[in-house]
């Protein structure tokens, strides 16, 4: 099913308005200055969408003014009530767009194309309907996640390339989607969010011919003041000053965009390409994207800066990458939970690469993801400022387990690392290099046959098999009786993984793995 709209088109330049002009501010990006949009009306304080009547949508406003000035497609994902379908219709409304709105739960081809009947010379045409997507500037796929697969396959080249059956839809500019989360299969608690059977994972190939990706706010994001507004004025008229000042920030942001793209691409580039290695290297479902997705991300990069610039936000390049990747995977459409931490962690690990050569030695430490081998690059980098080493060193101990942190200690202490660290961090390593280095003797009581008894063997057993350098043995005598004496041996740790973990370590911070 599918219904059409035509609105009365407004342009910013319909009537005459003041504008003033101010110096041109240095981009965030490289230094330079780079030409703002003149505003045509002043920005509400409450910003734009909440002048468009989208309560508590502040945070996902630059993403949403991003994909309107790139024309590029939009999935917005969120449950039942979020105003998707609100959203991007004050959006056309506001633009005065002539714009269609399909159910694709509903829709048959038909619906789309229109009937195919033979013309007088025996070629085929399509018959218009009103609600066929030919003459359309926007077209909204409502509850496409219940699409059937093979109508979702014919909505590829509309989404991707403006076309169908291969005819240009030169009208067309915005592909817009909206959809309920997908149920987790796999989910351990399905009573923790909302089951919508029926909304299925998008197939990965359409998910990916989706620029942006944006979860909505949801009812409980809100707080109470917004929830009141949202109460009292939804479906509230149109202001015409708001629509004005849509139409202004578009048409700004179109002359703008390809300056900031020739301006900031070669950062961008470096930082799409490391960023897109590191979730790789994370090892996290949902993360690792494709090279189409690459190229997206960094037109993504430059439009939501862009975005932020005509709006007068004071935000720098690096903030607005950090805003697009996390609106830029497709996986939140396959019903994947993204990772915010690694995604952090892999958006500023990524900013810092960027400027970097590739021979310098720094990129290759921050693109390692095991944390001794990073510790040992860092080790060979005497550059590292004290607060940096002390960092990975403070990360490195928070990622490890019990013999492999205790090595790390132990080494850092014999190697004069240990010098390099800052006061608190080199306490924290004390702590761990005294309960390996202080010799240690317990008088405990163990009943027989009892796990700590079969601990204690197992501890004896080991012991005596160990044969080399003193001063180690002597450092893993003291940590197993350590760790026995406070009873740190709970499955699935015993003393022969503790030994195990040691020595690899101790292999790899001397050069002996890398």
């Amino acid at each position: 099913m599918a219904t059409r709209t035509t609105t009365k088109k407004r342009t910013a330049s319909s009537k005459k308005r003041k504008s003033t002009r101010s110096r041109k501010p240095a981009s965030k990006a490289t230094g330079k200055r780079t030409k703002q949009p003149e505003k045509a009306t002043p920005v509400p304080q409450s910003g734009l969408l909440d002048g468009l009547g989208l309560v508590g949508m502040k945070l996902i406003e630059p993403v949403i003014l991003a994909a309107v000035i790139s024309g590029d497609p939009l999935l917005l994902i969120g449950r039942h009530g979020t105003a998707k379908s609100y959203l991007l219709s004050r959006i056309c409304l506001a633009l005065g767009l002539d714009w269609r709105h399909y159910n694709a739960s509903l829709l048959n081809y038909d619906d789309l194309v229109g009937y195919p009947l033979p013309d007088a010379d025996g070629k085929l045409k399509f018959v218009e309907t009103p609600a066929s997507i030919w003459g359309a500037q926007a077209v909204f796929l409502d509850e496409i996640s219940r699409c059937r697969i093979d109508l979702q396959n014919k909505l590829f080249p509309i989404i991707h390339e403006r076309r169908v059956q291969g005819i240009e839809l030169t009208d067309l500019v915005y592909r817009w989607a909206a959809m309920n989360p997908p149920t987790d299969p796999d989910s351990d608690d399905p009573g923790s969010t909302l089951d919508y059977r029926g909304s299925e994972p998008l197939d990965p190939a359409l998910a990916d011919r989706f620029a942006f990706i944006v979860n909505v706010p949801d009812w409980t994001d809100f707080t109470e003041n917004q929830r009141r507004r949202l109460v009292l004025e939804s479906e509230g008229p149109l202001s015409e000053e708001v629509s004005a000042w849509l139409h202004a920030l578009v048409e700004a942001g179109r002359s703008l965009m390809p300056g900031i793209q020739q301006e900031c691409n070669k950062v961008l580039a470096a930082y799409v390409h490391s960023v897109c290695e590191l979730l790789q290297k994370a090892d996290t479902a949902g993360l690792d994207l494709s090279a189409r997705r690459g190229a997206m991300l960094l037109r993504n990069i430059a439009a939501v800066h862009t975005a932020h610039l005509v709006l007068g936000n004071d935000v720098d390049l690096e903030t607005s990458a950090g805003l697009a990747l996390a609106h830029s995977l497709p996986g939140r459409a396959q019903g994947v939970k993204i990772p915010r931490v690694k995604l952090l962690a892999a958006h500023r690990e990524a900013w810092a690469i960027a400027p970097l050569s590739k021979t310098d030695p720094r990129r290759f430490l921050l693109l390692e993801r095991n944390p001794v081998r990073k510790l040992r690059a860092a080790a060979e980098l005497p550059c590292l400022s004290r607060t940096a080493f002390s960092t990975i060193v403070a990360d490195s101990l928070a990622s490890l387990d019990e013999g492999t942190s205790h090595a790390v200690a132990a080494w850092l202490f014999e190697s004069g690392q240990a010098g390099r660290l800052v006061a608190a961090v080199g306490e924290q390593c004390g702590a761990l290099f005294a309960e390996v280095s202080t010799p240690t003797e317990i008088h405990v009581k163990v009943p027989v046959r009892s796990h700590r008894h079969s601990m204690w063997q197992e501890v004896q057993q080991v012991l005596s098999k160990r044969t080399g350098n003193r001063r180690h043995e002597a450092y893993l005598r003291n940590l197993l009786l350590s760790l026995f004496e406070q009873n740190g041996f709970q499955p699935p740790v015993t003393p022969r993984s503790i030994v195990k973990r040691w020595n690899e370590t101790w292999n790899t911070l001397n050069g002996g793995t890398r």
